[in-house]
């Protein structure tokens, strides 16, 4: 009897121990759906002749209460572009620009029509009887004195107003800074043009001249104003074969180099057209 007793309570125990077990599951899907539905469930209890197999069918409990809500799930993937939106306002006008290139010198103007011819002057007073021996000597005297003043002139313009001469061209150096275009009209003005070295003899020359006048750099009569990387002379006349670029020349540096400047060395740069510098005028010998 004792035996038969203790095996009671033992059994009452374990389904006790169940019990709790199924009170215990969490609220969540799959309980509910046990709790609507009754189980059986086999479970090993002592015995007279040691563990015996005993079904318990067990009803449904009652739903428990709403769980608190859980934490946040992972982060979807990534939605489809969106439709592309409208135009937007337009936007306020912007500050003014950088000032476009100088312009090209304009060509040299052509002659101006003759004057109407004037009145005739009123006849002159008679001349005296010609001694022709007084005259002779005295154009020989005037013949001499030209001559004379004719070196004295090459002298005068080589050694005081520093001027360099060729077969053909005269070459005036102007210790006046300006710039470029205004160095143009300066030398136009007086029958002239910029400086035009097309060969190595002329170049040579008016190095020279910049360094025996203390200079390190003057405007010479090249540019590319027309077009970009089209060199041509003051004249407009396109360059030939005939260069001293320097190295790494012309680079037209902030792309605003359209004017040439020469160096004491003889080499050539292109450079901004504003700036200032000294420069040098090239006239025909037969116009001086």
């Amino acid at each position: 009897v004792r035996d038969k007793l203790i095996m009671k309570s033992d059994l009452v125990f374990f389904v006790s121990v169940i019990s709790l077990a199924f009170l215990s599951l969490p609220r969540s899907g799959y309980a509910q759906h046990i709790a609507e539905e009754s189980c059986s469930v086999q479970i090993l209890v002592p015995g007279l002749k040691g563990f015996e197999l005993v079904n318990l069918d067990l009803e449904p409990g009652e739903a428990g209460e709403k769980g608190e809500k859980g934490a946040p799930g992972r982060p979807g993937r990534v939605g489809p572009p969106g439709e592309k939106g409208e135009m937007g306002d337009k936007g306020q006008k912007g500050s003014i620009g950088r000032h476009g290139k100088i312009g090209p010198i304009g060509s040299k103007g052509g002659k101006g029509d003759n004057g109407d011819v004037g009145p005739p002057g009123p006849n002159g007073e008679p001349g005296i009887p010609c001694e022709c021996g007084q005259l002779r000597t005295a154009i020989g005297k005037m013949d001499n004195q030209v001559a004379l003043l004719t070196t004295e002139l090459r002298f005068i313009k080589k050694a005081v107003a520093g001027v360099r001469e060729t077969d053909n061209k005269t070459y005036l150096l102007v210790k006046e800074e300006k710039r470029y275009m205004d160095a143009q009209l300066y030398c136009q003005g007086r029958g002239g043009t910029l400086s035009m070295p097309k060969d190595e003899n002329t170049n040579s020359l008016i190095a020279s001249y910049i360094s025996q006048a203390g200079l390190s750099r003057v405007f010479i009569g090249i540019n590319d104003l027309e077009k970009e990387g089209s060199f041509v002379y003051a004249d407009r006349s396109p360059m030939q074969t005939f260069n001293k670029w320097s190295a790494g020349e012309p680079n037209n540096a902030y792309d605003e180099e359209d004017c040439v400047e020469m160096t004491a060395l003889g080499g050539w740069n292109d450079v901004a057209c504003h700036i200032t510098m000294n420069f040098v005028c090239e006239f025909d010998r037969e116009n001086v």
